[in-house]
């Protein structure tokens, strides 16, 4: 869902090289736990910033520098030098307008960072509170994994992160990956449509909502497979990321190995010709990081994983065809975002900007995102009758579930 481009690191690195650019313990602190919210595979993570907080970030290797999404909290944080900038990323549109500041003193559980490098979102083209359902004020990466030792359970919603420790094993096959402009590679072996196995590069980015993204296969386009679904796969820092969803038939990270894995592939121009800047094929997302309890050791290239209680978790793709977002105000509202063509959700008659009042006659005032979208791909051929909020006419609707890949 989330990529940001080589830009933002060179920006970085020029910027704030006389700074201190790693979170610290006081005193003989050595590691600290924390629990976070875990939202459509997504860590969310409470940050206080310059004393004030806390602010809702999504815990992301898939970026750099830490951005903030929301800047309506800039007034708070008193901020005097701010430099503007362009930044890069996935999607199709402009690049976007930002600033630059390391000003940011940064709290997250037990640990302290001063002039973290920050980007500042003008304004904020992700709409992760929408997505997410809750409000959400940025992205933190980088300056994060590369300071600790940090173990992610998924299972149990916490994590745990400590000052490297040579003496301590760690548990878990080793998998090593390399830091390409802050971020984490890895090789991975996959059934390429028409291609046969084949190893391909992927960034790790457990801030991507997908299991799998396929941009670039040598001098272009990356094969799909047979079947294929035209889709919406969110959206990047450049503007909504459009293009198919299908399967491949098999994928192998280590010792670990996943079949009929469901993997979208960008349209090419909005992604595929920006991935070919860094060499890379694609990217692994949280859908399939998630069923891994899982380590990450930057200063020593590698990461951890242990299978969990999700790793046999079936990959399916939304059944109704319906992109839901959340509106947060006094009441929470969801609404019709975008509808997927000759999906279920199109063929029933929704519409776009339709409110979603309740479903199976559930009101939708007691669900949060997580539940309405379990429910929009619970099961192939199972009816839902949703209540529609239409410029104040109300409608029912009935979806008959889909799997459509």
């Amino acid at each position: 869902m989330i990529a940001t481009m080589v830009a933002i690191a060179g920006i970085c690195s020029g910027l704030f090289s006389a700074f201190g650019q790693e979170f610290r313990f006081s005193g003989s602190r050595k590691q600290s736990r924390l629990s976070f919210t875990l939202i459509k595979n997504l860590i969310i993570v409470p940050l206080f910033i310059n004393g004030k907080g806390p602010f809702n970030f999504i815990l992301d290797t898939g970026v750099s520098m830490m951005i903030v999404t929301d800047s309506s909290i800039i007034d708070s944080l008193k901020l005097k030098h701010l430099r503007p900038i362009k930044i890069a990323g996935l999607g199709k549109g402009p690049d976007i307008d930002a600033q630059v500041t390391h000003e940011m003193s940064v709290v997250l559980g037990k640990a302290k960072i001063e002039h973290i490098p920050a980007a500042i979102l003008n304004e904020d083209l992700l709409g992760l509170s929408n997505y997410v359902g809750v409000k959400i004020h940025g992205l933190l990466g980088y300056y994060f994994f590369n300071s600790f030792v940090v173990s992610i359970n998924y299972t149990s919603q916490s994590m745990r992160f400590s000052l490297p420790n040579p003496e301590k094993k760690i548990m878990g096959e080793r998998i090593p990956f390399e830091l390409l402009f802050d971020k984490p590679y890895i090789l991975v072996e996959a059934a390429i449509p028409g291609q046969g196995f084949s190893e391909i590069k992927v960034l790790v980015d457990n801030g991507a909502g997908h299991a799998l993204s396929l941009e670039w296969w040598k001098e272009g386009t990356f094969p799909l497979p047979d079947r294929v679904i035209d889709a919406n796969l969110g959206s990047g820092l450049s503007g909504p990321i459009s293009g198919k969803v299908g399967r491949i038939a098999s994928l192998s990270l280590g010792g670990f190995n996943f079949r009929s894995v469901i993997a979208a592939f960008p349209i090419y121009d909005d992604a595929g010709a920006k991935a070919v800047l860094i060499n890379r094929n694609g990217n692994l997302g949280a859908d399939l990081l998630s069923r891994f309890n899982m380590t990450f050791d930057y200063k020593n290239s590698c990461m951890y994983l242990r299978k969990n209680g999700n790793f046999k978790r079936p990959f399916d793709h939304d059944m109704s065809g319906l992109e839901v977002y959340a509106d947060e105000g006094a009441k929470k509202r969801f609404y019709v975002m975008r509808i997927e063509p000759e999906s279920p959700a199109e063929v029933s008659g929704i519409q776009i900007n339709d409110e979603i009042v309740a479903i199976n006659f559930a009101t939708t005032e007691r669900m949060n995102l997580n539940e309405i979208s379990g429910l929009l791909r619970s099961g192939d051929g199972r009816n839902m009758l949703l209540t529609l909020n239409r410029g104040g006419e109300l409608l029912f609707k009935l979806v008959k579930l889909r799997r459509r890949i």
